[in-house]
């Protein structure tokens, strides 16, 4: 497994992440109950064997089926010693007390004592929004008192824009870490034509940047599939490496609920041959 420094933290966390969003959300990307036994003992097991190929990143959400994910990560790590994982978990958009609430039930759901990411979970979080975060009792102060307190080692956020309040988030320099999209559909964040974008501005501050939805969700292998129904090339594989090739990710979030789809996406981080160079693909003038 291939390891990166996971921005000013110090951590080394593992270039593919463990993401928990398909394991809680009930027929999230294809038909699936994520309350059955058998859902349960599959994503225990693909923790499980993530573990012993390597990856020691582990991301989850209350949001991910109303703590459903939580509590299958908790059942799978209990009794894993703390420092060989980073775990990170996020909290909805609220209240102060609201964030408190939240981070102790997290707590409890994966049976620990402490959080090593907790982050603000904003698909898109807009100005108001940001105003309410950074309030003298907002969101932030309410993280801010976590981390001081011990029960959370970092903080970061969470954002599938890349506007204005995530520039605005980014130079309060009062995060460890952002969980942005970024994909070959969504390449905003890092533009190295300008060069321009969230990403850079991150590596800037020194923060550990984790991407989601690496794959496209399926959008992009649904949409080759509606132009040209015979075309059999895996293109998951390639989008996958497409993100791994970005020298400023940490971390790549791709959605796991199984120990085949584990060992599937540990052979496409292990291909190194399979990088692009993107800065070249991005060159426009010859």
């Amino acid at each position: 497994m291939e390891y990166k420094t996971f921005g000013k933290t110090g951590r080394k966390v593992s270039r593919i992440g463990f993401g928990g969003a398909v394991a809680g959300l009930k027929n999230y990307l294809h038909e699936y109950d994520p309350e059955s036994d058998e859902s349960i003992k599959g994503v225990v097991a693909a923790i499980d064997k993530a573990l012993e190929k390597g990856i020691n990143y582990f991301d989850t959400a209350p949001g991910y089926g109303e703590g459903r994910s939580e509590k299958m990560f908790g059942m799978a790590l209990e009794g894993v010693d703390p420092e060989q994982i980073f775990l990170a978990t996020k909290v909805s958009y609220g209240s102060y007390d609201d964030v408190m609430r939240s981070a102790h039930q997290s707590l409890k759901n994966l049976r620990r004592d402490q959080i090593d990411l907790l982050q603000i979970h904003g698909d898109s979080i807009g100005r108001k929004r940001a105003d309410d975060i950074m309030g003298t009792r907002g969101m932030l102060a309410a993280m801010e008192e976590l981390k001081a307190s011990g029960m959370v080692k970092y903080i970061g956020f969470t954002s599938e824009d890349n506007n204005d309040v995530v520039y605005r988030l980014l130079h309060s320099e009062r995060f460890d870490a952002i969980q942005m999209c970024y994909n070959l559909l969504f390449q905003h964040p890092y533009e190295p034509s300008r060069p321009f974008g969230s990403m850079y501005e991150a590596e800037e501050k020194g923060m550990g940047i984790v991407t989601m939805r690496a794959p496209t969700s399926g959008t992009f292998q649904r949409w080759i599939q509606m132009v040209n129904p015979e075309n059999t090339f895996n293109y998951t594989r390639a989008l996958i490496q497409f993100v791994l090739s970005n020298p400023l990710v940490d971390v790549a979030l791709i959605g796991m609920r199984s120990a085949e789809r584990v060992l599937e996406n540990v052979a496409i981080c292990e291909e190194l041959d399979g990088r692009i160079d993107i800065d070249r693909m991005h060159t426009r003038y010859v």
